[in-house]
């Protein structure tokens, strides 16, 4: 996968960085303005609409790292390829995560590990 249709799968890439990048300005604008209309005495729900918005936020900022980065590995004709074992990433979860450099396997190890190192935490 790694040179075979690198150019679409770049462009797809791209096309998600745009769509994220349009998603967290929104966003971004949205929050905003509802700090700039606080009340002193605002309401839980609006504080825990905020709070909502905020992680949303981060979730995007998270994702476009990612998207950056598969779109890097892109650039290397390393797209489609294990970053952690060197295999061929499912064509399956590049379809549903286009901003995976991870297989399946490998991404549920790194997720055992992460899940092991906060419960010794």
């Amino acid at each position: 996968m790694a040179k075979k249709g690198s150019k679409a799968q770049l462009e797809k890439l791209e096309l998600e960085r745009q769509q994220t990048l349009a998603e967290l300005e929104r966003l971004k604008k949205e929050l905003s303005a509802e700090i700039e209309m606080d009340d002193v005495d605002d309401s839980a729900s609006d504080l825990i609409e905020r709070d909502k918005t905020q992680a949303i936020i981060f979730t995007l900022e998270r994702r476009l790292e990612e998207i950056d980065h598969a779109i890097k590995h892109a650039q290397e004709n390393r797209y489609g390829i294990c970053e952690r074992c060197g295999k061929e990433i499912e064509p399956e979860r590049l379809e549903i995560f286009p901003e995976a450099t991870l297989c399946v396997a490998c991404k549920r190890e790194t997720e055992r590990l992460a899940r092991m190192q906060r419960a010794e935490d």
